[in-house]
């Protein structure tokens, strides 16, 4: 059975809320020798993107959603254990969400890519103030600073993080990576606020934390990746809608 026949599936599964159709579809492509992280990458990522469009434009209710965000969540802890485990880098990320964010899904995926890629990963989530963060960052001082955040009310809050931070100077080989629906949707937006990288998926988020640089996507890439959304949700029952 294909990718997209598999994602088609695993959306109606978690907006219908069907926790055990959800399981035996991932539990299917794990057995069809796809490897964990893959999973993450190939299913659980862009699902969990696709639930937040269909959402924010009024195409599934506000149940659905929660349905559908809770199930990935319940499928990401149980699949974390079954990562690769890569050699230790010796190199340190934090990870946060802005200080509203209620979607911490992508940061904990990201966490867990990374943790498997050989970080030391710190995976504090969201709910945290400035002040909390920088606290954390200085018992930490991690190498870099991943924010996550996807709605647009947060940006304010995460310039004045990184404002402080730059202000202060004590961390002068730290740098800050956002990701999330915020910035992907808001061109640029990561260079307006002062951050130093900027990923727009969990994979390009490891890509760009090796590099030290932003990766260019390619436009087949984009091109896919829309062709993919299309054919998840034209899969989508009327009922659904």
């Amino acid at each position: 059975m294909g990718n997209e026949v598999i994602l088609g599936r695993y959306l109606r599964s978690l907006l219908t809320g069907d926790r055990k159709a959800c399981r035996a579809a991932i539990e299917q492509s794990l057995q069809s020798g796809m490897p964990a992280n893959l999973v993450y990458v190939e299913i659980i990522w862009p699902i969990m993107v696709e639930v937040e469009q269909l959402w924010r434009s009024d195409r599934i209710t506000a149940a659905e959603e929660h349905l559908a965000t809770r199930i990935n969540r319940t499928i990401v802890d149980q699949l974390q254990n079954k990562l690769p485990r890569r050699p230790a880098k010796d190199k340190k990320i934090a990870i946060c969400c802005a200080q509203a964010e209620l979607q911490e899904l992508g940061a904990q995926i990201m966490a867990d890519l990374f943790e498997s890629d050989g970080w030391e990963v710190k995976f504090v989530g969201g709910g945290l103030s400035n002040e909390d963060i920088l606290a954390f960052i200085h018992e930490y001082a991690p190498d870099i600073l991943l924010i996550y955040g996807t709605a647009p009310k947060q940006a304010p809050d995460v310039r004045r993080l990184i404002d402080t931070i730059r202000e202060i100077s004590a961390w002068p080989n730290m740098r800050i990576m956002l990701s999330g629906g915020l910035f992907n949707r808001a061109e640029g937006l990561w260079e307006e606020v002062g951050a130093d990288l900027f990923a727009a998926t969990a994979l390009e988020a490891l890509q760009v934390a090796a590099k030290g640089r932003r990766a260019e996507p390619e436009g087949r890439t984009i091109k896919r990746r829309r062709r993919r959304r299309e054919q998840i949700v034209e899969g989508i029952s009327p009922g659904m809608e």
